[in-house]
Formats: structure tokens, sequence, C-alpha cells
């Protein structure tokens, strides 16, 4: 079997080289090949095929205790419980790297059978993008982290994996991290293809709308079972220690979260599209910045993997990638001039924009906290390492401002908004949010963190309530829907606008949790003897 895997691996390196060069000469204009790029629509499906061979052979030595086998050796034992046996595939960096290609064949293959007819035109970059990805990540497998790798002596037992990774934690925030990681690679496909094509109108929005929700989802569930985990793994530093490859994962789905709000606003005014387009690229990048983060230990952390010369591959890999990027995106500025400006500040296209520029503001100081010890020693030559009350003094404020954001937005019309609108807009939320600031002043609360963050809780929440029940209203004096009927027609009929708003539930229960932190006491006792 470890044959066979290997072998699979070197079908689909080869093969995804194939499709990346089929799909690129294929869809190049003014016709394309269509030959070729049913061709590299076909090495899509053969890429997967082939590394699942790949999956099945690696999965049979861990479960066969196959010891021969470098990888099963160093991750599994005979005692190890087999619930932690399926986690052993990425418990490693070379095992990762294999589940890694593999869920981005799948994803490739997917995109290829799911996309819609009009969106088809962009399928062969789309195929040659993802193959040429994948084939990056299967070339690092055979040149420098084989999975397959073979020991000169066969122990009578594994190492095992780390008591600390025994954790149902592992079977779910691994993959859940890596699916969101993965995904981003849909998005950016068609924001290449899109490029390539010169198609940017908001055709590869549409394309990608699904793609985007699934790997801001994965991203989030992947942070929140981290959070979970680190709390129980108390020596980790609680449920948040930014730590490096912490943010190194936080770092995507800021800029995704970001996405997802100003698309919005080039979809529905035509704006926005040289920064939509940005934070796709980016958002992709900073997956495979956080890659490099976690695989080549060049910044310590507890939940990166060893030194290795990995690190040097993803490095360049994403030198290459940046620099490839950034000169197709700035060779088609001139193309991307928006339909309609600005009309005024409190607007909620404004809204959004501040929004956004609040998740990136989020985004640099912890990329630029994250960097600042690599930073540091090529500069001086120390490492000065960043450590949370840096984190904590910058996005606390910024976070505070973000969470305002989440209930002033829906609260303002597109365009221009009148004082009239204002008024009437804001006077619930903001009544709600200075009486829930009012009861906790009564009841002694006074740090200042924990009575912003609760009462624009409070705010943000009213704000829901509010566009829910006006919303059943109006189908109630429509329709005669009660108000229950009437509530989940709209989950059902507007999913993203209704669907944003549980969301900004779940943030406002996020920030609670952290106020929550204000009123934390250590204390130190000593006991007496008996």
């Amino acid at each position: 079997m470890p044959l066979l895997g290997h072998l699979s691996l070197w079908l689909a390196f080869l093969v995804g080289l194939w499709g990346a060069i089929t799909g690129f000469v294929g869809g190049a204009p003014p016709q394309g090949r269509p030959d070729l790029q049913q061709s590299a629509r076909y090495a899509t499906f053969a890429m997967f095929g082939a590394l699942v061979v790949a999956v099945i052979s690696l999965e049979i030595g861990i479960f066969r205790h196959d010891f021969s086998l470098e990888y099963v050796a160093a991750y599994t034992s005979r005692n190890l419980p087999t619930f932690y046996l399926w986690s052993a595939l990425y418990a490693g960096q070379k095992g990762s790297l294999l589940f890694w290609a593999t869920v981005l064949s799948l994803f490739a293959a997917l995109v290829q059978l799911m996309t819609s007819g009009r969106h088809r035109v962009y399928l062969p970059y789309v195929a040659a993008v993802t193959c040429a990805v994948a084939a990056f990540f299967i070339s690092v497998m055979l040149f420098a982290a084989n999975p397959f790798e073979r020991l000169a002596f066969v122990p009578l037992d594994g190492r095992g994996m780390n008591p600390q990774l025994q954790n149902p934690g592992m079977v779910f925030h691994p993959p859940m991290l890596y699916l969101g990681y993965i995904s981003i690679t849909i998005p950016f496909a068609f924001a290449i293809a899109a490029l390539l094509s010169k198609r940017l109108d908001s055709d590869w929005l549409v394309a990608i709308r699904k793609w985007t929700l699934v790997s801001w989802l994965f991203l989030s569930i992947g942070l929140l079972i981290g959070m979970w985990w680190a709390y129980v793994e108390l020596g980790w530093g609680g449920y948040w220690a930014w730590d490096p490859v912490e943010n190194a994962a936080l770092l995507p789905w800021l800029v995704m979260t970001a996405f997802l709000h100003s698309v919005m606003v080039q979809e529905k005014r035509g704006m926005l599209k040289k920064w939509n387009l940005a934070l796709i690229i980016g958002a992709w990048l900073l997956s495979i910045f956080g890659t490099f983060i976690t695989r080549s230990g060049v910044i310590a952390s507890v939940h990166s993997f060893t030194q290795s010369s990995v690190g040097y591959f993803f490095l360049a890999f994403l030198v290459v990638a940046a620099a490839l990027s950034v000169w197709l995106y700035v060779s088609r500025l001139p193309l991307l001039e928006a339909d309609a400006t600005l009309e005024a500040m409190v607007s909620r296209e404004a809204s959004f924009l501040f929004n956004n520029l609040l998740l990136i503001g989020i985004a640099f100081s912890v990329l630029w906290g994250t960097l600042f010890p690599i930073l540091s020693e090529a500069i001086k030559g120390t490492k000065i390492t960043v450590g949370p009350p840096f984190f904590n003094q910058v996005n606390v404020p910024l976070g505070l401002a973000l969470l305002a954001m989440t209930g002033i937005g829906p609260l303002i019309a597109w365009r221009r908004a009148s004082i009239p609108n204002l008024r009437r807009q804001f006077a619930v939320p903001l009544t709600s949010g200075v009486f829930v600031l009012l009861i906790l002043l009564v009841g002694g609360v006074r740090d200042v963190g924990a009575l912003m963050a609760l009462s624009i809780g409070g705010f943000v929440l009213a704000t829901v309530v509010q566009e829910f029940a006006r919303g059943a209203r109006a189908r109630h004096r429509q329709y005669g829907e009660p108000t229950p009927y009437a509530i989940i027609q709209l989950l059902a009929r507007n999913r993203r606008r209704y669907g944003g708003y549980i969301v900004h539930v779940a943030i406002v229960l996020l920030f609670v949790a952290f106020a929550g932190m204000s009123f934390k006491t250590e204390t130190e006792a000593t006991l007496r003897p008996g």
C-alpha cells in the first residue's frame, strides 16, 4: 500500500500540472480551446481520484499499525484509541499536507460539477488555478515531506499522539480550519478567472457566493472549537492567547467577513469592485501565509509543527503567488471603475465601508503583531515578542466600534438617509442600549470595557429584534401570516439579510462572553497543614 500511495501522489502531481497547463491555455482568448478546457475539467476529477487512493493507502497503514511508515510510527501507537486514529491523518505535517491536497482536489471537482451554465465560462481558469495550487502541495509532499517515507527498521510500536492532542477537539478543530482555509481557493480561483477573462462585472461574485459562505462558516466553526479546546487545555492560555498560529487562522476570517459585507455594495450599487477583488486575493494569500507560519517554525507557537525545510517551499510559493496576483490585479485596474459613487457619508454603503475599514484595521494590527518578532530580528538582530497587552490595547476599541457598526448598518438607508428616517430607526435601539447601560451602572458594574460591550450589545440586539418585527408586521399586513410563520418566511425568502442578523446576534453573544473576563478574579492562598 505505501508504494501504491507514493505512485498515486506522482500521478496526482502530473495530472495537476496537466490540468493547470490545459486550463490556462484552453481558456485563453479570443476563442479558447474547447478540447483543452474539457481536458482541464477531467484533470480535476483524475487528480481527486488519485489523491483519494493515496489517502486510503495511508489510512490503511495507520489502522494496520504499519510502523514501517515513518509517519505512522511518529503519530500513532498500538494503544491509541480508534477515535484518534482517524485524526492521525492530519496530526502531523506530512499527513496534513495530503489531507489539504485531497480536500482541495475535491472542491476543484465539485466546482466543475456544480457551477451553473452562465458561469461556466470561468471554469477553465478555475480548473487551472485549483490544479496549480494542488500540484504545489503535492510537490511539497514528493520532494520534502512524503507521508509514505519508509523507515530503515520497523519498530515494535509507534511514539503515539501527543497527549494534549488526544482531545475530541482534535477530531473536529483541525478539519474545520483546514476546510475553511482550503475552500478560500475556490473564490480566489474565480477572482483570477475574472481577471484573466476580463469579465469583471458581478457575475463572478454570484458564482462564488456559496463558496465564500462555506469558507467563512468552516473558519468560524474551527475558530470557535479551537477556543473551546484551548479553554479546556488551560496550559495553552485560556480560550485565546494571541498565539501566532491562532492569529494566522483569524486573519483570513477577518478579511472574508469584510468581503461578505462589501460584496453587497457591489451587487446593489456597482461600487467597491477593486476592493472586493483585493479582499478575495488577500484572504487567499493570508491562508497561505497562515500555512507558512504553521509549518515553517519561524515563529514560536504551541500549535505549529516543528521547524523544517517545508517552510521555504511555502515562502517561495507565497512570494510568487503574491507577485503574480498583484501584477494581474494592477493590470486590470482600468477595467474596474465603479458604476456609481458614494452619495452621502450617512448611508448603507458608507456603513459597510466603515465596517470594512474596521475589520481590515484589526487584521492589520494582528498581522503586524504576529510578524513583529521576525521584523525586529531582521532589523535589530533581537527577536522582540509582542504579547496579549498589545493586541488587546489595539483591538478592543476597534472591536467595540465594529460591534456598534453591526447595529448601525441595518438602520441606515441606501444612497442617503434622511434625519426623520434616522430618528425613527434609531429610537428603540438607542433607548435599549442606554437602558442596559443604566442597569449595569445600578448593578455596580464600573469596568469601562464591560459597560461598553454590554450596552452596545443591547443596542445591536434591539436592532435585530426591530428588523425582524418590522418584517414580520409587513408580511402580516400583506399576507395575513401569523408572526412565527412570518419570521420563518423572512428567513426563507431573504436568507442573506435575516441570516446575517442571526450572525450578528451570535457576535453579540461572543462579545458578552469576552466582557465576562472583566469580572475574572484570581487569588492565591496558603493552606494550613491538615
